[in-house]
């Protein structure tokens, strides 16, 4: 009698969740809420009121303020399909279905982190004569480099004080995404300034996800071209469909196809605040050549 190995589906379901699960750009950079609803409703503050100054025994004067309404809508689907042949489930070992479990929660998570990184249109732009404080809002690319990769960061956190960012950093924190190439140039500083922190990155290297001048730096291959997301954290909202997320579905046949379809899908929405211009200063489109 032949023997036939069968994948436990509770179990790659277990393995799936695992690696979508693991820490991400995406993760520590949005504020990701996880809802079974179409929209999420949330406010700002665009208008607010002043301080007035008050004279002893005369009527002071109310102000209005203004909340504009924003709306994160979940319905953008991404569907990641895979199918196994019947005869592949019996010939392949139980740790290859673990590996397909994990390559799915991987696609998920890298999807996520695409689609967060091509969101640039929505960020406040910083340029040449951002960094040189020349100016505001340039869309002009700055070539990145050993000599200038500190003064970007510490050009951009300016940027944010001036836009009255020092409370919302100060509990959230800064954050840059870079690219390979500008990784490699800040760990090349890192390694080149300071004692202890530049002895450790001679000994070590330096991490994917490390903590830098004041700043949580992440390492990403998905940035769109001429682009690196950075700002404060947590200030932009993804939201995500809870029930669907992380969710596996097995389909006997498919198709009339002998073998095992298996199925996940994501169901998300953002809200960068286009209503207000206050909460945009707070996510950076860095334009790097």
């Amino acid at each position: 009698m032949a023997n036939t190995v069968l994948w436990n589906k509770h179990d790659y379901v277990v393995r799936m969740r695992s690696r979508v699960n693991r820490p991400t750009s995406w993760m520590e950079t949005m504020n990701v809420k996880y809802r079974n609803v179409r929209t999420i409703v949330e406010g700002a503050l665009t208008t607010e009121n002043d301080t007035q100054t008050g004279t002893r025994g005369t009527a002071y004067t109310f102000e209005d303020f203004e909340i504009k309404q924003d709306t994160l809508t979940i319905n953008l689907t991404n569907i990641i399909p895979v199918f196994i042949d019947e005869a592949d489930l019996s010939q392949q070992s139980y740790y290859t279905g673990m590996e397909v479990a994990s390559f799915q929660g991987k696609k998920i998570s890298e999807k996520i982190e695409s689609l967060v990184l091509a969101s640039h249109a929505s960020w406040t732009d910083f340029g040449v004569t951002d960094l040189a404080n020349s100016g505001a809002d340039d869309t002009s690319q700055i070539t990145v480099s050993a000599t200038n990769i500190d003064d970007i960061i510490r050009a951009v956190k300016r940027k944010i004080y001036e836009n009255n960012g020092v409370e919302f950093s100060i509990e959230n924190g800064f954050f840059f995404v870079w690219r390979p190439q500008d990784y490699e140039l800040l760990e090349g500083f890192v390694q080149a300034n300071g004692f202890s922190e530049a002895d450790i990155a001679l000994k070590n290297g330096i991490p994917v996800g490390m903590r830098y001048m004041g700043a949580d730096h992440f390492l990403s291959n998905d940035n769109t071209a001429n682009h690196v997301f950075c700002g404060v954290k947590k200030m932009a909202t993804l939201g995500i469909l809870s029930s669907t997320f992380g969710q596996v579905k097995f389909i006997e046949d498919p198709n009339m196809q002998s073998g095992l379809g298996i199925i996940t899908r994501l169901d998300h929405g953002f809200d960068w605040h286009g209503t207000s211009a206050y909460y945009k200063e707070f996510f950076i489109d860095l334009n790097v050549a």
